[in-house]
């Protein structure tokens, strides 16, 4: 089957690293299953993509509902015919010191960040292994990989992606399908703009590449890791990160 046929969807995908992401895939020649709770804005992202001679679709879901989210991905593909590209991107944060963190912080970033991940994978993981060709890629966080103070539940869950990764990897690997991980590091999106100018040069100035990520830098490297020729790649985490994880 042609590259350009294949069906992709980009959970979280109605703003930030997964708008990106989806637009990216979208010029790449896939046909993107646009998912998120906000309906509106993946509508207007469903048109943009549509008028630009792409190829997309839109499906409000709530991710944190698992068996909504098992039947949005199921029934994405059962109308599509396939599903080749999965890119789970949905996240969301809750910030405290782990003094402070209630078992409801931390328990709602792992339901949202890390088991609808596995909930997507084991619902694409049939119709991918059926195809003989499925990409799975999970996007992490550089927290996930070194740590951050006041995010013990959000690095949990980012270091969980990568154990789930790691074992999906390996079971179906034989089958073609691949699973690997894209941890941005400090990436600008409308949920970074508001940091104070001081402590965005002082992180600058830590990394290797001075500046700040794009969202293109991250959509370039899924972009890659989905693609077909990514087919001997599997059980990896690449930081997307200017050189942060060496520091």
């Amino acid at each position: 089957m042609s590259s350009e046929q294949r069906v992709a969807i980009v959970t979280g995908a109605s703003r930030g690293i997964g708008r990106g992401i989806a637009r990216r895939l979208a010029a790449d020649g896939r046909r993107v299953i646009l998912m998120s709770r906000s309906a509106g804005p993946l509508e207007e992202l469903a048109a943009e993509i549509e008028s630009a001679g792409g190829s997309a679709a839109a499906r409000a879901v709530d991710v944190g509902d698992s068996a909504a989210l098992a039947s949005a991905v199921e029934g994405v593909a059962s109308e599509e015919g396939r599903l080749d590209i999965l890119v789970n991107n949905a996240g969301i944060t809750r910030d405290n010191l782990s003094l402070r963190m209630s078992d409801e912080e931390f328990e709602e970033v792992i339901r949202v960040n890390l088991t609808s991940a596995f909930v997507a994978c084991r619902a694409a993981a049939r119709p991918m292994m059926k195809g003989r060709f499925g990409r799975i890629v999970n996007i992490g966080s550089t927290s996930g990989v070194v740590g951050n103070a006041g995010q013990a539940n959000y690095c949990s869950a980012k270091a969980g992606l990568i154990g789930l990764t790691k074992a999906l990897a390996r079971e179906l690997g034989s089958k073609g399908v691949t699973a690997n991980v894209v941890a941005p590091g400090f990436i600008q999106t409308d949920m970074t703009a508001n940091l104070p100018e001081d402590a965005t040069r002082k992180f600058t100035e830590m990394l290797s590449i001075r500046r700040l990520g794009e969202v293109e830098d991250i959509a370039a490297a899924v972009s890659y890791v989905s693609s077909d020729e990514a087919g001997y790649l599997t059980g990896q985490t690449i930081c997307v990160d200017g050189g942060l994880t060496m520091c």
